[in-house]
């Protein structure tokens, strides 16, 4: 089995410039492995740093001391100290990332959202729309609606596009950010399906669940972020 994640003793904390260069740690010393084909959750009270750890994986925020291993195109790639290059073009092919929050350009149509990370790998754009039918038929998400910027959506509808986005191309590694939250318990339940297909294809996903069945169902283990915060917290 593969180790598609391998994160030695990570620090995190945030200088506040405009507060006189206040410090706020957030946890130090974190060592975190992934497998390939597992679900762990990430796990830990509200404000240990759960969405801080996912974002550092994803490289939107740096570490401030440690490494962080990403298996890409067979080679690990620290991600802690990758050029930008590097950076996005594992985001392209490796490593995908459910957000909770819907980012993107405004007046674009949602089908060419969820389609876009396919035809960024070369994917035939006629495929690319197809699949992005595909997906967006099974979460449920009407057709008329597929020509419209998702930013006129319901939050629960947002949610379903970014994981639409997000479970579109298989990537080797998936991070969620609550990738359950504001749905209804069908398209829950589809998502847990998405979820155990991309793990049965050898997907590495880890996720932030605070829907204790939802994590119960799709998770093998779990990792608690709250034993690696900073002693000055």
């Amino acid at each position: 089995m593969s180790k598609m994640i391998n994160v030695e003793n990570v620090a995190k904390h945030f200088t506040l410039h405009n507060q006189s260069s206040m410090t706020i740690p957030v946890f130090e010393g974190i060592s975190f492995f992934l497998n390939q084909g597992e679900c762990v959750a990430l796990t830990g009270e509200s404000g240990s740093g759960k969405s801080t750890f996912m974002r550092m994986l994803y490289a939107n925020y740096i570490c401030n001391k440690g490494s962080i291993h990403i298996r890409h195109n067979n080679q690990l790639v620290d991600i802690a100290t990758a050029d930008p290059h590097q950076i996005l073009d594992v985001r392209k092919r490796t490593l995908g990332y459910v957000s909770q929050f819907l980012r993107v350009i405004p007046r674009v149509p949602t089908i060419e959202i969820v389609a876009e990370p396919l035809i960024a790998l070369g994917q035939d754009k006629e495929l690319a729309i197809a699949k992005a039918q595909d997906i967006l038929t099974r979460l449920r998400i009407p057709e008329r609606l597929w020509s419209l910027s998702p930013l006129t959506f319901s939050g629960g509808e947002q949610q379903r596009v970014n994981i639409a986005r997000g479970f579109i191309a298989d990537y080797p590694i998936l991070l969620l950010d609550e990738p359950t939250a504001s749905l209804d318990a069908v398209n829950r339940q589809t998502v847990l399906d998405l979820i155990e297909q991309a793990k049965s294809r050898g997907c590495a996903i880890l996720g932030i669940f605070h829907d204790q069945e939802a994590r119960e169902a799709v998770c093998s283990r779990t990792f608690d972020v709250t034993q690696f915060q900073s002693v000055e917290r």
